[in-house]
């Protein structure tokens, strides 16, 4: 099955889960909406990257950071993103998923890049919040880095801290320190 064929209505979850992988595109779906985008930049891989290391090396083993995985925030109208990182538990990815579900997902990450930004300030903050993600942080990779944190509070997101440089923050009782300007160099922040 071709895009062109699913022009004239919107993707169900079954039609998602048929798309062939395709490493060139970034695929999303909101509101059955088929999005493709091109991959991001190195710059923007390496600061994903890195930032989903430097906080799965912090978290207690029950939980774990991944990288661009689906989270299915609604089945009908179909709505699938894929955050740069994810926080869920870690016994659920021992299961390995084809996809989470927003109840899973502690915290959802999205780095900045050309294209995205309004995509990741506006529509993702609204799509994650309404989904009852209970935290988001975005991370802008402009000097000087910097990382907003999102809490959400009674069903809308509120910001509880802008951070540059070295950063601590609590998630849930564990406190994650990150040096954001190490997510851009070529080396990272040792723990």
């Amino acid at each position: 099955m071709s895009a062109l064929a699913w022009l004239d209505h919107l993707l169900s979850l079954d039609e998602w889960d048929a798309l062939p992988g395709d490493s060139r595109y970034r695929l999303e779906v909101v509101e059955g909406v088929l999005l493709v985008s091109p991959r991001p930049m190195p710059f923007h891989q390496r600061a994903v990257t890195r930032l989903g290391y430097l906080i799965d090396a912090q978290l207690p083993p029950e939980l774990c950071a991944l990288s661009e995985v689906d989270v299915l925030l609604t089945e009908c109208p179909l709505t699938v993103r894929a955050p740069d990182v994810i926080i869920t538990a870690t016994a659920l990815v021992d299961t390995n998923p084809t996809r989470f579900q927003p109840r899973q997902v502690l915290l959802a990450i999205e780095v900045l890049s050309e294209g995205s930004v309004r995509i990741d300030r506006i529509m993702k903050l609204a799509d994650y919040a309404d989904a009852g993600i209970a935290h988001y942080w975005i991370v802008d990779l402009d000097p000087p880095t910097s990382m907003t944190i999102h809490r959400l509070v009674e069903g809308s997101y509120e910001v509880s801290g802008k951070h540059t440089g070295t950063a601590t923050v609590e998630l849930d009782g564990s406190p994650i320190t990150l040096d954001l300007d190490a997510l851009t160099t070529r080396r990272a922040q040792k723990l």
